[in-house]
């Protein structure tokens, strides 16, 4: 049929969509990387900096000590839990700490998108995959039907598709018993019509159901 034909001709343009957008995070990991390397190595020239300062400043600071140590004592470094350097004020590595938070953030947040996208795709797979041939069709004409003129109903489903409303009728029942995320609204407490759910469509094309069914 030409819908089908037409679906199959529009799975390439979704897969190359796909690949597209795992292209463009692959992408962004790797700028996120370099930027985490580029500040990293920013903030190791500045803690060197200020090391050399020490050094520097220090000789000049200890000939001024008395040298008399009988009256004062120095503290035990070993407990003090933070660097004897800069006069006992910790060591500067919060931006350190926070770089590595955020590149440490992205990456994992960029594993979790992949990790959900792939569990969308494997749900799509096992929920499609175990419709007949004659539930496929009906639904895949639902929403072709959804796609062009927004619903469908069982009179038209069974004009199109050359079965009884009644056939109709237990295969959208069916359907439904299945898991597949159909919309059922009822007119004027007489006619019924038709939708794929929001929550469906905009995840997953007919294009991508059909390329994902047959995985």
């Amino acid at each position: 049929m030409d819908y089908i034909k037409e679906a199959f001709n529009r799975v390439k343009q979704e897969v190359d969509f796909l690949k597209y957008k795992l292209n463009d995070l692959e992408n962004e990991l790797k700028e996120n990387r370099r930027l985490m390397i580029v500040i990293c190595e920013s903030v190791q020239e500045l803690i060197n900096q200020k090391d050399q300062a020490h050094q520097q400043i220090n000789p000049i600071y200890q000939e001024n000590i008395p040298t008399d140590n009988n009256t004062f004592k120095p503290l035990n470094t070993k407990n003090l839990g933070i660097s004897s350097r800069n006069e006992g004020v910790p060591a500067d590595r919060q931006t350190d700490r926070q770089t590595d938070r955020q590149a440490k953030n992205t990456i994992e947040n960029a594993a979790e998108i992949l990790k959900s996208l792939d569990n969308i795709k494997k749900e799509i797979h096992k929920k499609f995959k175990k419709l007949t041939e004659q539930e496929w069709l009906v639904f895949s004409t639902v929403y072709q039907f959804d796609e062009e003129i927004g619903y469908s109903d069982y009179k038209i489903l069974a004009e199109k598709l050359k079965l009884t409303e009644s056939s109709i009728r237990d295969y959208i029942s069916r359907l439904i018993k299945k898991g597949i995320p159909l919309d059922k609204i009822k007119l004027n407490n007489k006619n019924i019509r038709l939708n794929i759910s929001q929550s469906l469509k905009q995840i997953a094309s007919l294009s991508t159901i059909i390329a994902l069914r047959d995985l």
